[in-house]
């Protein structure tokens, strides 16, 4: 890892693993090469067993300014077959994010603007400064949100998408909070690592195996209709995590007033 790269991926002790945007002078802008650092990273930490969890922040005032100006030109020029092509690493990156099997926690500082809005409600926990500022600006320059719509309509809703997709309005955290974008609003940039250490300490505490099992059974459950598929799937899956070596691990654990060996 060099001070120099676009993105910096850092690991500590405990298994937390932290994505750094690192691009303060141009707001941390997203590029292609941003874009493919981000999903590599993804790739690698999605296939690590050590790692418990991922904290995705940046350098510097803003926490992303979405799309750089100078990449868009460039893309502006090509065709449209091409177009598509570089609208799906971006697509990528938003469903890597989305489908990490780790608990991702965002913090934002300044402001997040654009496809940065994507990547906070890609996230499963949000920390926001209070002065810091949300904005889908993409129609203020003749484009729309288009690949982080799926994210963004299911963090905010419909209703407020409606609004905000078509007037490029910004919205300050203490809206993004309401709207459920975010989950937590601290005085300043400062105590964004405090509110880090204080999420990620019951994060550790809890089974890996069954904080990504919790995941992945949101994405089951949601807006689906409770039939008797969902009913079924989730007897299996609450069946078979019972019988799963942290799951009996954790049962004994509870049982003997001890604490599970997945506690460091």
């Amino acid at each position: 890892m060099q001070s120099n790269d676009k993105v910096l991926l850092t690991r500590d002790e405990r298994g937390i693993a932290t994505l750094c945007l690192n691009r303060p002078e141009v707001h941390n802008a997203f590029d292609d090469e941003v874009i493919s650092l981000l999903i590599a990273h993804l790739e690698t930490l999605k296939n690590d067993p050590t790692i418990r969890a991922l904290v995705l922040r940046s350098n510097g005032k803003n926490f992303s300014a979405g799309a750089d100006l100078n990449w868009m030109r460039s893309m502006a020029k090509n065709n449209h077959q091409e177009n598509i092509e570089d609208a799906g690493r971006l697509a990528l990156l938003m469903k890597s994010l989305n489908e990490l099997p780790k608990p991702s926690i965002a913090l934002v500082q300044g402001a997040a603007y654009g496809g940065a809005v994507g990547l906070a409600a890609c996230c499963d926990i949000v920390v926001a400064c209070e002065a810091s500022s949300f904005c889908l600006s993409e129609v203020k320059i003749g484009l729309v949100p288009a690949v982080i719509s799926p994210y963004v309509v299911r963090a905010i809703g419909e209703r407020q998408s409606r609004r905000y997709f078509l007037t490029a309005e910004a919205f300050s955290s203490s809206q993004a909070q309401a709207f459920g974008l975010i989950h937590e609003v601290v005085s300043d940039q400062e105590h964004l690592d405090e509110a880090r250490e204080r999420l990620l300490k019951p994060l550790l505490n809890n089974s890996p195996q069954a904080v990504t099992a919790a995941k992945d059974l949101v994405f089951a459950v949601s807006q689906k209709e409770i039939d008797t598929q969902v009913i079924d799937d989730t007897a299996e899956r609450i069946a078979g995590i019972r019988v799963s070596s942290e799951g009996q691990e954790g049962l004994n654990a509870f049982l003997n007033k001890r604490k599970p060996n997945w506690i460091a």
